[in-house]
């Protein structure tokens, strides 16, 4: 792992005025908030099939919503003329449009509200001389990243107008999750760095390159759920341990497909497997750490939030099957995703601070 930007010398926050400091502090961690609601909302947008409710990306004009019956009906209009309407919807009724554009709207506002937060923040800090150095290159960069979050989000929605298309393409979505994910892991780091540890860390490389790892393999598993919630395929094969009837299926039946890495995003049965997969290797992974830094600092700062990271990814699991064996209902797969958000701030959090000395 290599999201060193914000690195700031124990030296160097001390000459900082401790006043602005703790308001930097506050004002990340408002912004980490805004960006899990925002995941968590995005989530809810995508089980109910809401992400399509508007047709256009107005990122200015487009946060005031209809507000007379004559703008209701347009917007309406606008969205019977989308496939996923005519293909999946049809006879919808204004007030059941009403209820996914909601949805949809509150996920975009949500959007405008971390945009504005961060830029006027960014802004502030920097001319205020709180941001400065690699940490205010750190901050510029995240800044970046979440424009280039913008402009996924509306290329995903494009991909669902498409002809044939009722829902967003899988890939996108994996896209859109994975970055807001990272910008979530550049906050969290950003927040730690900037937050003096109340006990020394004890140098341990090999325990800080394994935390990297987790850090990794948390991100990897969450593209991959992007996947299977964008194919739908955790509304079927909806059985655990067992997966079509085996615990590793055919390569015949994983790789029917060509070509062959076709199967990795389009065959249902793939793609729901390799999440599995890496679920079952995230969870050793997180045992080994817990054993390796219980081992190597018995009793440290370190060793507790091992075991709060076992604990977590143990307890995502266990939301994932049941989420799997009861079809994906609304406030289980929102748990499910809140969850893995909680295991990745808790995994960067370690990571940080095993880095941070």
């Amino acid at each position: 792992m290599t999201i060193a930007f914000a690195t700031e010398t124990a030296p160097t926050r001390a000459g900082l005025d401790g006043r602005g400091m703790a308001l930097l502090r506050g004002w990340l961690w408002l912004t980490i908030v805004l960006v899990f609601a925002m995941v968590v909302i995005g989530g809810a947008t995508r089980l109910t099939g809401s992400g399509l409710s508007i047709t256009e990306w107005k990122p200015v004009t487009g946060a005031i919503p209809p507000l007379t019956d004559g703008q209701w009906a347009a917007e309406f209009e606008k969205y019977r003329q989308i496939p996923q309407y005519q293909l999946l919807n049809k006879g919808m009724s204004l007030a059941e449009f009403k209820e996914i554009f909601w949805w949809e709207w509150s996920h975009r506002q949500l959007g405008r509200l971390i945009g504005l937060v961060f830029g006027l923040g960014l802004v502030g800090f920097a001319l205020a001389g709180v941001l400065r150095g690699r940490l205010l290159l750190g901050v510029v960069g995240l800044a970046a990243l979440g424009g280039l979050q913008g402009a996924i989000g509306w290329i995903m929605v494009a991909s669902g107008l498409q002809p044939g298309m009722t829902a967003v393409a899988p890939v996108k979505l994996m896209a859109h999750l994975t970055t807001a994910s990272l910008i979530f892991t550049g906050l969290v780091a950003m927040v730690v760095a900037v937050t003096p540890a109340r006990r020394p860390e004890a140098s341990a490389a090999g325990l800080r390159r394994l935390a990297g790892w987790l850090v990794a393999a948390v991100l990897l598993q969450i593209a991959l759920g992007a996947l299977v919630a964008g194919s739908k395929a955790g509304l079927i094969y909806n059985t655990w341990p067992l997966i079509d009837g085996s615990v590793v299926p055919p390569l015949s039946s994983l790789f029917f497909g060509t070509p062959w890495f076709e199967n990795l995003v389009d065959n249902h049965l793939t793609v729901q497997f390799n999440h599995r997969m890496v679920a079952y290797g995230l969870l050793i992974l997180a045992v080994v750490q817990l054993w390796r830094t219980r081992s190597r600092v018995p009793g440290s700062p370190a060793a507790k939030r091992a075991g709060v990271i076992a604990g977590l990814v143990v307890a995502q699991a266990v939301v994932g099957i049941a989420t799997l064996l009861m079809q994906v209902p609304l406030w289980l797969g929102l748990l499910h995703q809140a969850m893995a958000m909680v295991v990745l701030a808790m995994a960067t959090v370690h990571w940080r601070r095993l880095a941070t000395r």
